[in-house]
């Protein structure tokens, strides 16, 4: 995704001038995507079935432990007759698994029987055995010798593998031998399904989930070591494509590399099952993504919210880091993720700092590039709308689309247009290819300057970004610039708007002049802020919280219009109280 850098320094920090380009082909190619639909018809063949039947086990050699906690909430919910997520539920008693009349995230949710946790944690298993047994039955009738379709899809697999075992004394203490075999025979079917598709799976957490799969059942089947040795060389692999180096995830949301991070705290409880360690080579990328997770967490320790994430609850991203077992640093300098955290006093300023991630790798992914969030201790003073990909079921349609913009993000744009393209289908099309990047640091303050090329070829001009933040972190100071580049050239003026949208509970007073504002943060701190050369004004926003839901806000806007020769927008917030 980038040029080779130099050496870094001996605090983690590059400093001086890189260039980070954009990698890998922009979208799935036909051939991929027959290749993939192809592989997906395969699954219905005798020859698959073939593939599939074989000795199932009486039982399991452990049950590992799940160390996270479930949702007390939706378990509570599930004591009552009712699975749920993000606002979609269905009554289990009516559940028709043959008719889905739901959303893919609420299936995911189902299918993966991540639910399971959530039922643990509230029941004891005397209460949650017949609820967990009921909901297994009817997957196993209604999926279990039905190769297809989602439910049959590696990742899920593999994470239901995970949840199975984790959970084993749930759906595995009927008397019923009969619902036991079917039980174990499902399990082991999804373990062959899994041997010759884990690869199959969209690169990121949905291959590493199947290779977990893969480990998890190698470790617990009877005779699995040649699937474990099989299965942790699938894992390195598919770590390597869905990782970068530095920890963070190909899909460069934060999101999802809190399910990749929780995923291997699973798969580490089902080492520990059976008195072993996790690989070194495995645990040695957990450290690091950990350090990556950790460099996105604002004072409050929740998550920044950036391709399409939320911020997820605190006690959440906590327990999943508990799980992992890693105590270390946050990464200050993302060099191939792409996010730059600078940290002074109570103040924490992270930036995208690199172009969006390349279609084949996510869905929905965010026209974010030079956007930043800032944050004074607890309270969230800069933030992005997040949330495209978290927010609840009921979230209008347009709504979370317009959520993965560039204008739902505290940045510059031209003529209301996105950085990166979004197309109709969902995925990114041409805009930002390169970021030039250059950072700075001293123990009087720490600097970045940032440019993108996502306007030039429409619009004629780069965005150049300055952020300066104070070494007693009580100010933080920028200039938002347009400059003039490439065979593009308007004959008028162009407008642009440089948005800052604040978080929850910020309170917003124009001053007189009508060129700054006074911000009251929740917490009572007072903010200052100050601009020049563009107009200000105070508009509603509106951001997604970690459960989900749209909180109404406001945004500072910036707006003016750039003459061929470009254009110049500096403004600076300092600390009042």
């Amino acid at each position: 995704m980038s040029t080779p850098a130099p050496e870094p320094a001996p605090d983690g920090i590059d400093e001086g001038r890189r260039l980070i380009r954009l990698g890998g082909d922009a979208a799935l190619s036909l051939a991929d995507r027959l290749a993939e639909r192809f592989h997906r018809l395969t699954w219905r063949t005798p020859i698959h079935s073939i593939r599939l039947k074989g000795r199932y086990p009486l039982k399991l050699i452990a049950v590992p432990e799940d160390p996270v906690m479930g949702d007390v909430p939706r378990g509570h919910a599930l004591l009552e007759g009712v699975i749920g997520l993000r606002g979609e539920t269905r009554d289990i008693e009516t559940l028709d698994l043959a008719k889905p009349d739901w959303g893919k995230p609420f299936a995911e949710h189902l299918h993966s029987f991540a639910w399971l946790r959530d039922l643990s944690t509230v029941a004891t298993r005397a209460r949650g055995a017949p609820i967990a047994e009921h909901l297994m039955s009817l997957w196993l009738a209604t999926h279990g010798d039905t190769v297809g379709g989602l439910a049959w899809r590696p990742d899920i697999w593999g994470r239901r593998i995970l949840f199975w075992t984790c959970h084993a004394p749930l759906i595995l203490s009927s008397a019923d031998l009969i619902y036991r075999s079917k039980v174990l025979n499902a399990l082991a079917r999804g373990a062959r399904h899994l041997d010759r598709g884990a690869d199959k799976a969209a690169a990121g957490a949905p291959r590493i989930a199947a290779w977990c799969g893969v480990v998890a059942a190698g470790l617990l089947i009877p005779g699995g070591e040649p699937r474990q040795a099989f299965g942790e060389a699938g894992l390195l692999r598919a770590l390597g494509t869905g990782l970068f180096d530095d920890g963070g995830s190909v899909s460069r949301s934060p999101a999802m590399l809190l399910d990749c991070i929780q995923l291997l705290s699973m798969l580490q409880e089902t080492y520990a099952a059976r008195r072993m360690e996790l690989p070194e080579p495995v645990a040695a990328t957990l450290t690091r993504m950990v350090a990556a997770l950790l460099g996105v967490m604002h004072g409050d320790r929740a998550l920044s919210s950036w391709q399409g994430g939320g911020p997820f609850a605190e006690a959440e991203i906590a327990a999943v880091i508990e799980a992992s077992g890693v105590r270390t640093r946050p990464l200050r300098q993302a060099r191939d993720w792409g996010y730059q955290r600078l940290a002074a006093g109570t103040a924490v300023l992270i930036v995208d700092a690199a172009p969006p991630p390349v279609a084949r790798l996510v869905e929905g992914g965010c026209a974010s590039t030079l956007a930043f969030e800032f944050s004074d201790g607890p309270a969230r003073i800069v933030v992005n709308c997040g949330g495209a990909r978290a927010g609840v079921a009921q979230l209008p349609a347009a709504l979370a689309e317009g959520l993965r913009s560039t204008a739902a993000h505290s940045t510059l744009t031209i003529a209301d247009s996105n950085s990166t393209a979004i197309h109709a289908d969902g995925t990114l099309g041409r805009g930002v290819a390169e970021v030039e990047l250059s950072r700075q640091e001293s123990d009087a303050a720490s600097r970045i300057e940032a440019s993108h090329d996502g306007y030039v070829r429409r619009w004629g001009f780069a965005h150049r970004r300055q952020l300066m933040l104070t070494g007693d972190g009580k100010e933080l100071r920028g200039e938002d610039a347009l400059l003039p580049k490439g065979k593009k050239r308007h004959a008028g003026v162009t407008p642009f708007a440089i948005r800052f949208h604040l978080g929850a509970g910020v309170q917003v007073s124009m001053t007189a002049d009508a060129l700054g504002a006074i911000l009251r943060l929740p917490g009572g701190a007072l903010w200052q802020f100050r601009c020049r050369g563009g107009l200000l004004a105070v508009e509603d926003s509106v951001w997604i919280a970690a459960d989900g839901r749209p909180v109404q806000t406001q945004q500072l806007i910036v707006t003016g219009e750039a003459a061929a020769g470009g254009a110049n927008v500096s403004w600076a917030l300092k600390k009042a109280l």
